[in-house]
């Protein structure tokens, strides 16, 4: 199976060699190329993509702004954020508007390609600097009081898979479930905790003893 990217990034020379590097896993295809967020809906318009390489710096329309606009409008497809800035603040508010992986421009080309991976398997991958800096702020944020949970045995099983790190892939083989049931079970699980996303799941997992 190949898997179409979009890749939006201001600067040609840059897309290019992200270009390059991608299109060296023969599953991986660059089907679609933006300078900015406003182009990269359009190219969403005009292309099937699996996954989109998002830059956050970009000119008329930045890349957390665009990912809020193709999650909403194509739920589906997978975001990956690829930026210069090692800020949390930016990673915290990509991951709220939905972005599934935040890395470095610094990174290892085997690195992109394992974070694209991820990102396609239902996983999440944060760059080890970014994430160093964001966990502590995400833990003191998570106020959540140890209660009875409001969760069903496969919701909570699922949970404690999320707390452990699993993939969707990884938590469907493990529980003979189909991926797509174990992403129901999850945005279900996140509506009843009253929670944000995967990574909230995750932190409440490990803030409750349950991974």
């Amino acid at each position: 199976m190949r898997y179409n990217v979009l890749l939006v990034e201001d600067q040609s020379i840059v897309r290019s060699g992200l270009k390059m590097m991608i299109e060296q896993d023969e599953s991986l295809v660059v089907t679609a190329e933006a300078e900015n967020g406003e182009a990269a809906l359009r190219k969403m318009d005009e292309h099937m993509i699996d996954l989109v390489i998002m830059d956050i710096r970009l000119p008329v329309m930045n890349g957390i702004e665009a990912t809020h606009h193709i999650k909403k409008r194509y739920p589906n497809v997978y975001v990956l954020m690829l930026t210069t800035f090692n800020d949390e603040e930016y990673a915290e508010q990509s991951l709220r508007e939905g972005a599934d992986g935040f890395l470095l421009k610094t990174a290892e080309p085997e690195k992109l390609l394992q974070a694209i991976h991820s990102c396609l398997n239902g996983g999440m991958t944060i760059h080890d600097e970014v994430a160093a800096k964001m966990m502590p702020r995400l833990l003191k944020k998570s106020t959540i009081e140890p209660r009875e949970l409001p969760l069903s045995p496969r919701e909570l099983a699922i949970t404690r898979l999320v707390g452990e790190g699993k993939t969707n892939k990884e938590i469907a083989n493990e529980l003979y479930l189909s991926v797509g049931t174990v992403k129901n079970h999850i945005t279900q699980s996140l509506h009843k905790l009253e929670l944000r996303d995967r990574t909230q799941l995750a932190i409440f997992a490990v803030k409750n003893d349950l991974a």
